[in-house]
């Protein structure tokens, strides 16, 4: 959440932030600490998405069932007069090309992942462990099952990837 609230309160023209996220993360003390730290110049306006993180992770990123979980989620934001929405989520970003569909344009989308991923590369790079030449396929870790895991990596991972349970 870090790279994501900070962001979050200077792109921000209305002064309202909106958080989508688990419930865990919003009860945290981490992201607490966070608001305090980063956000204490805006509104910040809070949405648990119990069940979201399910859905996405049956594959279902369109159906009208998961549309109609995310139009309530989205609607006390946009009515609290948010116009940045924080993905709090590492679930959330698979949401982008429905909640581009279901936002107004202005609203603006911070995901953290792009920044996470910058501070990777830097640390790596800091360390010389940069990987050189092309890349071998990605391998997924999963403490589920893995048999799901393979059969909706496609619709959620556009390239090839290994699926490994933690056990082997």
């Amino acid at each position: 959440m870090e790279p994501a609230v900070k962001p979050a309160a200077a792109a921000t023209r209305s002064g309202v932030v909106g958080v989508l996220a688990t419930t865990g993360t919003l009860q945290s003390a981490k992201f607490a600490a966070l608001l305090d730290r980063f956000a204490t110049d805006v509104r910040v306006i809070t949405q648990p998405c119990p069940g979201l993180v399910e859905l996405i992770e049956t594959g279902d990123l369109t159906s009208p069932a998961l549309r109609t979980l995310l139009q309530g989620y989205i609607d006390p934001l946009l009515s609290a007069g948010c116009d940045t929405i924080i993905l709090g989520c590492t679930h959330y970003p698979f949401l982008k090309p429905l909640l581009a569909q279901m936002l107004p344009p202005s609203i603006t989308l911070i995901d953290t992942g792009a920044a996470v991923a910058r501070q990777l590369k830097r640390l790596l790079g800091e360390r010389d462990l940069l990987a050189v030449g092309n890349p071998a396929p990605a391998q997924f870790w999963t403490s589920g099952d893995v048999c799901h895991l393979r059969n909706i990596l496609p619709t959620l991972w556009k390239h090839p990837g290994v699926v490994r349970s933690f056990g082997s």
